[in-house]
């Protein structure tokens, strides 16, 4: 069975590879999730996930620096 929209989304959120929202609802809609602007639309999901793939991105980054 394939994850939900939201599952999805917190899925690519936490595996560092998105830097913003924006990105992670085109990459959604790639991927071919159904929805994704009203199932991130709610200003509670959309913060967390920004503040997720921010913090994950910018983690991901600094793990490639030498």
């Amino acid at each position: 069975m394939n994850p939900s929209t939201i599952e999805r989304a917190y899925a690519l959120a936490r595996a560092g590879k998105i830097p913003d929202v924006a990105t992670l609802k085109r990459r959604l809609k790639a991927d071919g999730c159904y929805a994704v602007d009203a199932l991130l639309a709610p200003r509670n999901i959309s913060r967390h996930l920004a503040a997720i793939c921010a913090a994950t991105y910018l983690a991901d980054a600094g793990a490639h620096k030498p």
